[in-house]
């Protein structure tokens, strides 16, 4: 069985370059453009299962995939955006920088004392309600299916250091386009059925959105 990790196309947010969070902004054109060709991409697949964080520019991504897969989108709240807390989310990278440095220097630092400020979620609990949503939706579906998994690049670069046995830190060595694939291939593990063992086959494929691509290759969210 293959997950397919797709962060979402590009939203307004990505375009204003802010800390979006789980603030809510809609997708742009090119987002909408990015997202169709993403459900071209699929087609041949075919797709078993869409899942999405609640989040709108997550939805918006996922439906245009349903649509096109015939399928329904289940919603998944452990798949939303890290929450960045009320002192930061919605802001853009200038204004952060200008009002509350303190907290660009916390966040470029990889520091390891989360939360740091009012609201923050905590790195403990988002690792242990991503992790915790990907097991479920891999032990719900079975050898040779595919399942999207429409997210964030936060709980995409988490799991990612998870399945790869690393600890989470920054600078983050690899980047995730808005609508690009990341593949991660769940199979049986040494003869425990129910233990699976999963393992990364790709990360950041974006060849359906070549010449649409975003400006936003981040980490961001």
């Amino acid at each position: 069985m293959r997950l397919l990790l797709v962060r979402h196309a590009e939203s307004q947010g990505n375009l204003e370059r802010r800390l979006q969070g789980r603030c809510e902004f809609p997708l742009t054109e090119r987002g909408l453009a990015q997202a169709r060709a993403l459900a071209e991409r699929l087609v041949p697949l075919p797709l078993s299962a869409v899942y999405s964080s609640p989040v709108g520019r997550a939805m918006q991504t996922a439906e245009v995939i349903s649509t096109k897969a015939c399928l329904d989108v289940i919603a998944e709240p452990r798949l939303q955006e890290y929450d960045f807390g009320e002192a930061v989310s919605g802001l853009t990278w200038q204004e952060i920088r200008e009002q509350q440095p303190e907290i660009i220097e916390a966040f470029r630092s990889g520091r390891s004392d989360f939360p740091a400020y009012p609201g923050e979620e905590g790195r403990a609990a988002f690792q242990d309600r991503v992790r915790a949503a990907m097991r479920d939706i891999a032990e719900r579906h079975e050898g040779g299916e595919h399942v999207a998994v429409i997210t964030h690049a936060g709980p995409i670069t988490l799991f990612l250091f998870d399945v790869l046995g690393k600890e989470y830190r920054r600078p983050i060595p690899f980047v995730l386009d808005n609508a690009a694939i990341t593949t991660v291939e769940v199979v049986n593990s040494g003869g425990r059925p129910n233990i699976p063992r999963m393992v990364v086959t790709g990360i950041n494929d974006a060849c359906h959105v070549k010449g649409i691509q975003s400006e936003d290759r981040a980490g961001g969210t």
